[in-house]
């Protein structure tokens, strides 16, 4: 287990809830999906739905691709690690220029939503936001020979909670933290600005010449050559 970073963030214990308690967002349901995707069996899952409800999970501290917390498992205690692949720079590069092309899309992940637009116009650039069961990677001291482990299975569907609650998570884990995909959306408009002044300068030029070239065209002795 990697030691986390100084842009992890740490989420507080989640309490015991008495029933399954399933996401309300149609991310938060794609995350389970890839949970239920990487188990090894419906028992293990099971096992691992009862050991998220019962308040067995200690704080998850999450980094760029990686989360971290301890299980409690009868008189047990495991450290458990569970991964989910960054996006390469050019991938992240794609996605703030698909961010960028809308304004309602900033708005709307700062308001706690994850578009579906986004998703499908991330996709179409290349760019996977939301994983899949052979993604989610795990670690866990416990010995199982299944992967992921009933105590991994399990802090990654405390993940789903997390991820339903606040897209946020979700892009974290994928590298992007809100400060990081402000201030990379601000150096994309930035560009824009500078390659818009550049083309109204050329725009403004060429009406330049071409007033230069009408008034000259009415003079028979005038070389207008040099400006065509």
């Amino acid at each position: 287990m990697t030691t986390p970073s100084t842009s992890a963030v740490t989420f507080s214990r989640i309490p015991p809830r008495r029933s399954t308690t399933r996401a309300a967002t149609w991310w938060g349901r794609a995350w389970v999906r890839a949970v239920e995707e990487a188990s090894y069996s419906d028992s293990d899952l099971h096992a691992a739905r009862a050991l998220s409800r019962s308040g067995a999970i200690g704080g998850i501290t999450l980094d760029r691709g990686e989360v971290v917390a301890a299980c409690y498992d009868r008189a047990d205690v495991w450290s458990v690690s569970a991964t989910v692949p960054e996006l390469d720079p050019i991938s992240r590069r794609a996605f703030v220029e698909v961010v960028a092309g809308e304004s309602g899309h900033l708005a709307a992940l700062v308001a706690g939503d994850l578009p579906y637009r986004l998703v499908e116009q991330a996709e179409e650039a290349g760019v996977e936001l939301l994983p899949y069961g052979g993604e989610l990677g795990a670690s866990c001291p416990c010995g199982s020979w299944v992967d992921p482990c009933v105590h991994a299975l399990a802090v990654m569907l405390q993940v789903a909670w997390l991820v339903d609650g606040d897209p946020w998570v979700l892009l974290r884990l994928r590298g992007l933290a809100p400060d990081e995909l402000q201030a990379q959306l601000a150096t994309v408009r930035d560009a824009g600005a500078a390659e818009h002044d550049t083309d109204l300068e050329a725009a403004m030029d060429a009406a330049v010449r071409a007033a230069r070239v009408l008034a000259l065209a009415d003079d028979p002795g005038a070389e207008i050559g040099h400006l065509l």
